[in-house]
């Protein structure tokens, strides 16, 4: 390539790999980029395809190397080879940023709990989580989401944290749709992390006016005919170095009936085998993504005590653990980890 091709190569991937910095720039934080979504799409391609691009050339050259004892000398490649690779990673990171931006399908999945009343045998919870909305996921992406969920007519809408990225005064007009979301037994929400960068008090009480009922460190009761459910909700793991409320499931589940099954909402799922210690039946997360890109995905796993996709049996407790409805806009890609729009359908287990 002549020489000034490679110039301009090599300044646009300089400046798609300081997408943060730019984000920073345009808001104050690294998770609020506040350029108009086409370029927030574009940034997030060009950033991945880089990454991507990297972990092909690093994969390649590994090869290469143990290649070496075999062939007794060093092993190479022609040119072609990592021109193709190069080619790969874009096309990847395209793919990757239209699975992350999508609405996400519909993923229908049973739960089966020991002790669940008869009349609760097919209840239906749908679980939003990470919604993540910013310039990335607007109005417009919400309202579709909302439109999608209230035609299902579930019986309780569960969203388990991370709504927002940005201030109230950036997204209150992309929020807004939320304010229509219904469900026969209401739409409860708790908080994830994200809601601790961008103010928690003020965005909790913000979610409130928008009719989401608050289950934040507390409980309730569901009643039908006689048989009771608890669902119940925690804080985020963010409060341990926010200085806000102390996690405290204990107390959180006290007075709550002894021979219901507990639902809990938590936002991480690094603290389940605590919650099965307690007798919780079934815990919701998110927060991982899914781990984003199988291969990858592992990399999440320690952080989230080995929890990063799906449902788990987690000492007698069910835990799942969603992909999540949308993602981070700073690195939004998806490749083989979906998204997911997820309703769960409770049923009585039988005898063990």
């Amino acid at each position: 390539m002549p020489l000034w091709v490679k110039i301009v190569a090599a300044a646009l991937a300089l400046v798609a790999l300081q997408f943060h910095r730019w984000s920073k720039l345009s808001s104050g934080s690294v998770f609020s980029p506040e350029f108009p979504r086409p370029v927030v799409a574009l940034f997030n391609w060009a950033f991945g395809a880089v990454v991507l691009l990297a972990l092909l050339q690093l994969a390649l050259d590994v090869g290469l190397l143990l290649a070496i004892p075999f062939n007794g000398g060093v092993v190479s490649v022609p040119d072609d080879v990592r021109y193709g690779l190069a080619a790969l990673a874009a096309v990847a990171a395209a793919i990757g940023v239209h699975q992350a931006m999508r609405i996400p399908p519909l993923k229908d999945i049973e739960i089966e709990i020991h002790g669940l009343p008869p009349q609760f045998d097919g209840y239906t919870i749908l679980q939003l989580t990470d919604l993540h909305i910013s310039r990335l996921f607007p109005a417009s992406w919400a309202r579709t989401l909302v439109e999608r969920s209230n035609k299902l007519g579930v019986d309780l809408i569960a969203i388990t944290g991370d709504l927002i990225d940005g201030t109230l005064d950036a997204r209150r007009a992309d929020i807004e749709p939320l304010r229509d979301l219904r469900a026969t037994d209401g739409v409860y929400v708790i908080s994830g992390n994200h809601e601790y960068i961008f103010g928690y008090s003020t965005w909790m009480a913000h979610f409130a006016a928008l009719g989401l009922l608050l289950l934040e460190n507390r409980h309730i009761v569901l009643d039908r005919n006689g048989g009771k459910l608890v669902m119940a909700g925690i804080t985020d793991r963010a409060t341990r170095h926010r200085g806000h409320h102390v996690r405290d499931l204990a107390a959180v589940l006290e007075g709550a009936p002894k021979d219901a099954p507990v639902i809990l909402l938590d936002h991480q799922p690094a603290d389940a085998r605590h919650a099965a210690k307690l007798g919780v039946a079934l815990q919701l997360s998110g927060h991982t993504h899914g781990g984003l890109i199988v291969g990858l995905d592992r990399l999440a796993a320690p952080a989230n005590a080995g929890f990063v996709s799906g449902r788990y049996d987690v000492d007698g407790m069910t835990l799942y653990v969603n992909n999540g409805t949308a993602l981070w806009p700073g690195f939004a890609m998806r490749l083989g980890r979906p998204s997911e729009l997820t309703r769960i359908t409770l049923r009585r287990a039988g005898p063990s």
